[in-house]
């Protein structure tokens, strides 16, 4: 079992970049490891770190003014290859949400599956969630599974979001696909019974 989502009140951290990649997520010669753990300290790792492994202190990851556990994204998130390890990086670094005007969509199917819950908001809701953080990055965001909204506490505005309904009742209830299974296991024991 996973944490279950619920609720989610948190400030942000602004990355305003279109067009960012699962290569720019998580590099490529980070793939080797099978395991989902310690992939966070890579995220983002050739804009975080020079090559001589020093931070990059204009980074947003590595200014101390923005934390969170919402990453706020420009347009088309998650583009490229369809590599997982981009998902594993975004949870292990402690995101539970990212925002976006838009997400491709395996990105996004595998955030889903790593319990990170992927916003899609319009563009003019998007750029005022940038505005604002940059006018006050302690403001927060409220993600609200239950009634699938999201609210920019410092404007007040919201926006309902879409989620696939399985993959919501998973999240609120912290299961994985064999969690869901596991817990459905009277239900297809009989069913297979009947249809015996």
């Amino acid at each position: 079992m996973k944490q279950k989502f619920n609720i989610i009140n948190s400030t942000c951290v602004p990355l305003p970049l279109e067009n960012v990649d699962t290569d720019q997520i998580i590099p490529a010669r980070f793939l080797k490891a099978t395991t989902r753990e310690g992939f966070g300290e890579n995220l983002f790792r050739d804009w975080r770190y020079d090559k001589q492994g020093n931070k990059i202190e204009s980074f947003v990851l590595n200014d101390s003014t923005y934390g969170g556990q919402i990453l706020v994204a420009g347009k088309n998130f998650g583009s490229g290859s369809s590599r997982e390890h981009a998902a594993w990086a975004i949870a292990d670094y402690g995101f539970r949400v990212v925002v976006s005007s838009f997400f491709a969509d395996i990105h996004k199917n595998n955030e889903l599956n790593n319990f990170v819950l992927p916003v899609v908001v319009t563009e003019p809701f998007l750029a005022e969630l940038f505005e604002s953080i940059a006018a006050n990055p302690k403001m927060e965001v409220e993600v609200n599974l239950p009634e699938q909204t999201i609210t920019n506490k410092a404007t007040g505005k919201s926006e309902q979001f879409e989620i696939n309904t399985y993959k919501k009742h998973c999240l609120m209830n912290g299961l994985d696909d064999i969690d869901f299974l596991l817990t459905n296991k009277d239900k297809i024991e009989k069913w297979e019974e009947a249809s015996k």
